[in-house]
């Protein structure tokens, strides 16, 4: 019952991702080129009442991933968000009234059966609720210095793919770091309002949470999907994957199962590949400047 639910609240958080996602990109397409990498995007973007509305929804997507992350595993709740893409391509189909050619039901049906797949054979289960202090040390380090260093990489860049792939991508490792925060936090809430609200990691996942909004709203504004989106889905699962088994000890199958998984990853990897080419043509092509 416990698994039902997590994937169950794990689902839901990706389809309120993927609606904010909709909407924040249709809010950003509007924002003038100058303001890339400042704190003038998001005074921009919180006067566009659809990015008001896509931080709604990625309120509701938090809620439902603390739920799951409360009965679940990281390593089963984050690679789910993975179907978010395929909500996205049918959202933005409907908003836009767009057709959804055949390669667009190839990509869903590849990242559906891939995900099913991999987390059927991998079977993520275990772990505990904390980590040591030093682990955490140690975790937001390395985390926190990758986040940085892809920054650094990107800003040489001016708008287009490799600027957009390098924000994304750390903004995907943010995202993996908020959720693992998140997890020490709602299992705190278990023991109390006070406990949540005294728990470091509350904060914490705040704090890193908005980093990596704010990540995200560069990566989108500063090229298209088809660059920021892989990086930012695969990287999250991936991240989350390995914060899961090394930070809270959850396990995963091995041995000939690792084949299976990968036939599953590797269906996951063409479907996330092939999915923003086409949900680029849903959404519309972004203007190369806005006034």
């Amino acid at each position: 019952m416990a698994v039902v639910l997590t994937v169950v609240f794990a689902v839901l958080a990706a389809l309120s991702n993927a609606s904010a996602m909709v909407l924040q990109r249709s809010a950003a397409r509007t924002v003038p080129q100058s303001d890339a990498f400042s704190l003038r995007l998001m005074l921009d973007l919180v006067r566009h009442p659809a990015w008001l509305g896509g931080m709604l929804t990625v309120l509701c997507a938090a809620v439902f991933q603390a739920l799951a992350l409360a009965v679940g595993s990281l390593a089963l709740v984050q690679p789910i968000f993975v179907t978010e893409l395929t909500f996205v391509l049918l959202i933005a189909c409907a908003v836009f009234r767009r057709r959804l050619p055949s390669l667009g039901w190839f990509g869903i049906i590849a990242v559906t059966l891939g995900i099913g797949l991999a987390l059927a054979s991998a079977a993520p289960s275990g772990g505990r609720d904390h980590a040591a202090a030093a682990v955490w040390v140690l975790t937001l380090a390395a985390g926190g210095g990758a986040m940085v260093c892809c920054v650094l990489a990107a800003l040489p860049y001016g708008r287009g793919k490799a600027r957009a792939a390098l924000f994304g991508a750390s903004a995907a490792i943010g995202y993996a770091l908020t959720a693992a925060l998140m997890k020490t936090s709602v299992s705190a809430a278990g023991h109390g309002v006070t406990a949540f609200f005294t728990c470091w990691a509350t904060y914490a996942f705040a704090a890193v949470g908005g980093c990596s909004l704010f990540l995200l709203s560069n990566a989108v504004e500063s090229g298209p999907l088809l660059a920021s989106q892989p990086a930012l889905t695969l990287g999250d699962a991936v991240t989350s994957l390995a914060l899961g088994i090394l930070v809270y000890g959850e396990h995963v199958r091995t041995g000939w199962w690792l084949l299976p998984e990968a036939v599953g990853a590797l269906l996951v990897a063409a479907g996330v590949m092939v999915l923003p080419r086409v949900e680029t043509q849903a959404l519309g092509p972004r203007p190369s400047a806005a006034t």
